[in-house]
């Protein structure tokens, strides 16, 4: 990896966050409680998990939330694509020094930003102290500024992925009724466990469900198996009703609901928002010792079960 190099300040980020707080109808800060940042999994690919990451931002962001989305998907990212944007650089050139923040992240609607992650993810992990302090400073400014931070990760049980949810407020875990799909989500939830000795916080989303009572006997077996042999408890959000208009949207390379179509799913997912809303307000107030990207330099550095 290229050596961190420690650039002099520039003007560019105080300009770009100055815009990000400039505009005037803030939303009240009291309604997120405890969840400022959401990791979205899922045990394998194909079940939706960007569409769902940049519709539940936007559905956010109409709340008057100020949204960003971290593309955490190490191989395959593409919640450039479903905005239609094309990022020039990364996380990984903020690491180096060669870009500010400002230069990365992406304006892509009103109250949203994407920040690209690329490489720059898997260095985290290889940076001293030194140099994590730094990075962080960098970028934790932008964490000050926004309301909440979601994480599209890569599928499957890779250790980076398990480290994004562990160092989050809350872990969303989505699968398909497909049996393969609940199958491979209850073993990421596993993982998960055994890696933070139960410690987490987590919650399911069913999504192309044909209706909702489809996707309750979905949730309902995860639901009772981590509940049963896992000793955990799983709260279920919702579902995403199957919709042919978010495979179109994907063709247009522009998220459902900032196409303002009419669709069956996307009331599914300003429902969803509602919910997780709830969910903050209602649930265990989550104590935050520390942002989440100190926490996740934190948790990349270590080997073996994770506490927080």
């Amino acid at each position: 990896m290229n050596p961190i190099i420690m650039p002099a300040p520039t003007n560019d980020q105080a300009t770009f966050l100055r815009e990000l707080v400039s505009d005037k109808k803030k939303p009240d800060r009291g309604k997120i409680l405890g969840i400022s940042s959401i990791a979205i999994l899922s045990g394998k690919g194909g079940v939706g998990k960007s569409n769902l990451a940049v519709n539940l931002a936007l559905a956010f962001a109409e709340k008057g939330l100020r949204m960003a989305v971290l593309d955490a998907d190490l191989g395959l990212a593409n919640i450039d694509i479903l905005f239609g944007v094309i990022p020039k650089y990364n996380l990984g050139h903020v690491l180096r020094g060669e870009k500010e923040l400002s230069d990365i992240v992406l304006n892509v609607s009103e109250k949203v930003f994407i920040i690209p992650g690329g490489a720059g993810l898997r260095e985290l992990a290889d940076l001293d102290e030194q140099q994590q302090s730094w990075v962080i400073g960098r970028l934790s400014v932008l964490e000050d500024d926004i309301d909440m931070l979601l994480l599209d990760t890569s599928a499957g049980i890779h250790k980076n992925v398990l480290s994004f949810a562990v160092a989050s407020d809350l872990t969303l875990l989505v699968t398909t009724p497909e049996p393969t799909s609940i199958r491979d989500c209850y073993s990421v939830l596993k993982s998960l466990l055994q890696s933070t000795d139960g410690h987490l916080q987590t919650a399911l989303v069913v999504n192309m469900a044909s209706d909702e009572e489809e996707a309750r006997a979905v949730s309902k077996r995860i639901v009772t198996a981590a509940e049963q042999f896992l000793g955990h408890k799983v709260s279920y959000l919702g579902c995403v009703l199957y919709d042919t208009a978010v495979r179109e949207a994907v063709k247009k390379r522009r998220p459902l609901l900032l196409d303002g179509v009419d669709s069956v799913s996307g009331p599914c997912f300003r429902t969803l928002a509602e919910r997780i809303f709830a969910l903050s307000k209602n649930g265990p107030k989550i104590e935050k010792k520390e942002a989440f990207l100190r926490r996740l330099t934190r948790v990349l550095s270590k080997k073996g079960t994770w506490s927080l």
